[in-house]
């Protein structure tokens, strides 16, 4: 193999674009895909203890990344994706841009793959990486934001070539994707009211599966936490004195 055509002929040649492209649809299906199997992950793997099916998962996504890396023509979950959008046309898009992204994903991966392929240990914050790699799916598969892409051209200190939608590109916005000061206290006021209801539902409802009991413990303080099994040995006891009675 020919190490300058690896490092720099990466993507498909098509007529009229300077540099290696990738579609950018396949793409965002499979980013579909592998979120929806992630959720399922998530619910299935942890929330029920079957750790097998998070080892499968977490290995497949480092196999995946890993040949996207080498070829992406050849990567399993890219080839999925497109067995369900082979019919829409394609959008090309840059391809080095993405392969730095997949690059980032592959490292991401790694300690993954120590902390529960290899050696099954969870924690609040290693389940914080998982969370950090569904979160890049979904802004890549309902958002068409790659924020590895956008690391590129901070790091490499070139532009990204070939975009999707046009977003590498400098224009004005039309009046349709503008906020007026109604639209932005609306978006603003929604925002907040998730981030503090999903704070109110992991802090203050009971837990009924191991994964629940792991998030609703990681949202309080220490001193919470002190305070919520106080309260819960001084029910219990004052149950057992009704009992007595």
């Amino acid at each position: 193999m020919n190490f300058n055509n690896f490092l720099f002929n990466y993507g498909e040649k098509v007529p009229g674009y300077t540099e290696g492209v990738v579609n950018e649809r396949e793409i965002r299906a499979t980013a579909g895909i592998m979120f929806m199997l992630g959720m399922i992950v998530i619910f299935v793997g942890i929330g029920y203890n079957h750790i097998i099916v998070a080892r499968v998962y977490i290995a497949f996504i480092f196999l995946d990344f890993t040949i996207r890396i080498i070829n992406p023509k050849y990567a399993p979950s890219l080839l999925l994706g497109r067995v369900f959008i082979q019919n829409q046309p394609p959008e090309y898009v840059g391809a080095m841009q993405k392969r730095f992204a997949w690059v980032l994903g592959w490292f991401i991966s790694i300690p993954m793959v120590y902390w529960f392929v290899l050696n099954w240990d969870i924690s609040f914050y290693k389940v914080l990486v998982c969370v950090l790699c569904l979160t890049l799916l979904f802004m890549e598969a309902a958002l068409s934001i790659c924020v590895g892409c956008k690391l590129y051209s901070f790091f490499t200190r070139k532009k990204a070539q070939h975009c999707p939608g046009g977003a590498c590109e400098v224009h004005i916005k039309e009046p349709i994707q503008t906020f007026n000061l109604a639209q932005k206290v609306i978006s603003i006021t929604v925002l907040i009211a998730l981030l503090a209801g999903t704070y109110l539902f992991l802090a203050k409802t009971e837990s009924k599966t191991f994964f629940g009991e792991f998030l609703h413990e990681a949202v309080l303080t220490k001193q919470q936490l002190i305070d919520e099994n106080e309260a819960k040995m001084e029910a219990e006891f004052n149950e057992d004195d009704d009992d007595d009675f």
